[in-house]
Parts: structure tokens; C-alpha cells; sequence
């Protein structure tokens, strides 16, 4: 798989799972208990990981490649 490819990917999960974080903000005030787990434990941290990945992936590829076998 290419790197844009790839990159892309990353790129549509960050935003797919941005959605609901961005629906848990603006909810009212008696829905947030409903939702709050799967935004705390799932998508919170599904989003930093592919936020992180896209923005510094490049440097974890690079120091993967350089491990020897």
C-alpha cells in the first residue's frame, strides 16, 4: 500500500470518528451521560492516535525501516 494511500485512510478515520466527538459537544446537557463512555474510551483516543500518525507517521516509518531484521 502506498503512502497515499495510506495517508488517506488515516485521514477519513480522524474525521469519521470526529463526528461524534463533535456531537458529544454540542448535545444537550441530559444526553451526555449516553454518550460519554464510547466517547471517552473510543473515539477520543481512536482520533489522537490517527491525529499523531498523521502528523509525525513519517518519523515511525523511518525509524522502522532503520531496525535491522
Amino acid at each position: 500500500m502506498s503512502q497515499n494511500i495510506s495517508r488517506s485512510i488515516f485521514r477519513w478515520i480522524h474525521l469519521v470518528v470526529a463526528i461524534p466527538i463533535v456531537g458529544y459537544i454540542y448535545s444537550p446537557f441530559d444526553r451526555i451521560p449516553q454518550y460519554a463512555p464510547a466517547t471517552r474510551y473510543v473515539f477520543f483516543p481512536v482520533m489522537v492516535l490517527s491525529g499523531l500518525w498523521l502528523w509525525k507517521g513519517h518519523l515511525l516509518r523511518r525509524l522502522m525501516a532503520k531496525r535491522p531484521a
